[in-house]
């Protein structure tokens, strides 16, 4: 959450589940942060937006 001071706590727990679940991806409508979001500092969270 310091790297990005506009995350919640929810948007940080995501962030952290997908960091321990690296296969799965996330299914959320908020494109506009998921698409910034990185996971372990470099990765693009592989998210599905509906």
């Amino acid at each position: 959450m310091i790297k990005y001071p506009n995350m919640d706590a929810g948007d940080a727990s995501i962030v952290i589940l997908s960091e321990l679940f690296p296969q799965a991806a996330v299914i959320t409508t908020d494109q506009a942060d998921f698409s910034v979001y990185r996971r372990f500092r470099s990765q693009k969270i592989p998210a599905i937006y509906p």
